[in-house]
């Protein structure tokens, strides 16, 4: 099996028209990143628009010290045009507020995470799922229909004063979609695996999230 994942982080560091700055969330990139390679895992990164991308300066404060090559590895970002999907054995959305604008709507994103889909895992977590919209199963059915799934809820959306800013609820586009949509308190750790599909609820799920996706490559591919 191939033994390459790839993570697929925001391009965008703009909060809507408000002007204020989002990115990636770094939790969600440093704590998957560490245990996908300490799982024996080669990950590449990729974003809408490649290079190094924008990190919420909200998160910047999280400790980075077990990914030394954090800076030189997100460097290297690759555009989504460029990305080739067969050679990965999954794909896993980082989260953060600036996916809600370029993760959505993307047709490259899309078109990656169900080709993964047909025959790998696919996980993300907090804001990532909104890369989930678009993907379609092998029938063109929406991927997350019938599924269940968890993303950043409205409840932590209202808590983080970002209700008014963002563009769509994540948690009811998802159920808009057919997905079943379990969300716990806000900020405490929560997981949904649903077959090869995998979430997480928020920055506190990270580690849960990258170990059930593990799993779940495990599971597939021995």
């Amino acid at each position: 099996m191939s033994s390459e994942l790839l993570m697929i982080v925001t391009s965008n560091g703009t909060l809507g028209a408000s002007g204020l700055p989002t990115g990636a969330w770094l939790e969600e990139v440093c704590v998957p990143l560490k245990a996908f390679r300490d799982a024996g895992l080669v990950v590449g990164v990729a974003s809408p628009r490649g290079g190094r991308p924008p990190i919420d300066p909200n998160s910047a404060g999280f400790d980075t010290s077990a990914v030394p090559d954090l800076d030189a590895w997100l460097a290297g970002t690759s555009a989504l045009a460029d990305v080739d999907p067969g050679r990965y054995a999954a794909v896993f959305l980082a989260g953060g507020h600036g996916t809600m604008w370029d993760f959505a709507e993307n047709e490259t994103l899309a078109q990656i995470v169900s080709r993964v889909a047909s025959r790998g895992v696919v996980a993300a977590v907090c804001h990532g799922p909104a890369g989930l919209l678009g993907a379609t199963d092998e029938d063109g059915k929406q991927l997350v229909a019938g599924r269940t799934v968890t993303a950043f809820s409205d409840a932590e959306e209202d808590a983080a004063g970002a209700t008014a800013v963002i563009p769509f609820s994540l948690q009811q586009r998802l159920a808009a979609l057919g997905a079943a949509v379990e969300v716990a308190a806000p900020f405490t750790a929560n997981v949904r695996r649903d077959g090869n599909l995998v979430t997480g609820q928020n920055p506190a799920s990270s580690a849960a999230v990258a170990a059930a996706a593990i799993a779940a490559v495990r599971d597939l591919h021995g």
